[in-house]
């Protein structure tokens, strides 16, 4: 169905954000291809050194999954802080907040509110209202479900009509406003696969709000750790709300690989790089000042960081602090 209308449809899973984007004329697809009954991608199970979750899995699925919260608690974590119980959980699915379109304090308005301006980037137009002067589109990812699953290092499924691909989740984001994900107009995601953590592995997501339920990320954090002889042997932290995909901070990374899990000072190095690399990306594009927002990037990859230690060493004692 996809292949056959050209790009004109859209696909809807529990339209929490697709509905919304509709009502405000943000998009006006010619068709609406719904996915309610393909109940054979509602799945959590683990094959082989794999957890595998399909598209369709509802998020109050992966909070509740006993195989989710053990292995992946971060990802757990991100379900529990998408929405609210009463809807986000129940409607909306992880191959839907996955997909969640980028967002932007001058784009998401009301089609009456957007035609007092020329169109932005996102709109098909050339001008970016949060950055002046800016090429291309500076709008922002704030899926929870996407910076905790680009922590944890997931492979995305892509299907369509000619067959299937699997993408790192890196890849699966372009890092373009106006076009985020580098799926065809054809392919849909299907599934998602996480290696099942061995001995010693963490990981967390930490969320910054106003309100406890409701509201989009003004910056998140994820991070896996794993330890091997009291020294971190592996590491991948995230910075959520930055620019158009979750950005993945590769060298604040490799720097932590090393360093001796007692080491404080470390930690506090790693959350000021992060600050100082996702400061570069940031714009004024959503509900709170910048300033806030970079300074409260490195608080929010200093808890991730602590925390997954932590998940690390079985839950003890890191310098004094209990998590």
């Amino acid at each position: 169905m996809l292949a056959g209308n050209d790009g004109q449809a859209a696909v809807m899973a529990g339209g929490t954000d697709l509905i919304v984007r509709m009502k405000q004329r943000l998009i006006q697809p010619a068709f609406l291809i719904s996915l309610k009954n393909l109940r054979d991608l509602n799945y959590i199970r683990q094959e082989n050194d794999l957890i595998v979750i399909g598209a369709m899995t509802p998020l109050v699925s992966l909070r509740d999954s006993e195989l989710i919260n053990i292995h992946f608690p971060a990802l757990a974590n991100a379900a529990r802080l998408v929405g609210a119980p009463s809807i986000q959980h129940v409607r909306g699915t992880i191959g839907g907040n996955l997909c969640l379109q980028t967002r932007c304090l001058y784009y998401n308005q009301s089609a009456f509110w957007r035609s007092g301006r020329p169109s932005c980037h996102k709109d098909q137009g050339k001008i970016c209202y949060a950055e002046e002067n800016s090429d291309r589109c500076r709008s922002a990812n704030q899926s929870d479900g996407a910076c905790a699953l680009m922590g944890l290092g997931a492979r995305i499924v892509l299907s369509a009509s000619k067959g299937k691909r699997t993408l790192p989740i890196e890849d699966f984001f372009t890092g373009r406003g106006e076009a985020p994900f580098a799926a065809g107009s054809d392919e849909l995601v299907t599934e998602i696969q996480i290696s099942v953590p061995g001995e010693s592995e963490g990981n967390s997501f930490q969320k910054l709000t106003y309100r406890s339920a409701v509201d989009f990320a003004l910056v998140s954090s994820a991070a896996w750790l794993s330890v091997k002889r009291d020294r971190i042997s592996g590491a991948r932290l995230v910075i959520g709300g930055a620019g158009a995909s979750p950005l993945l901070l590769k060298e604040t990374s490799d720097k932590l690989v090393g360093q001796d899990v007692h080491d404080k000072h470390a930690v506090e190095e790693t959350a000021k790089q992060a600050c100082n690399h996702a400061s570069a990306f940031m714009v004024d594009n959503l509900g709170s000042t910048l300033e806030y927002r970079k300074k409260m990037s490195a608080v929010m990859a200093k808890r991730a960081v602590e925390e997954a230690l932590d998940r690390c060493l079985g839950n003890s004692v890191v310098e004094g602090r209990k998590s």
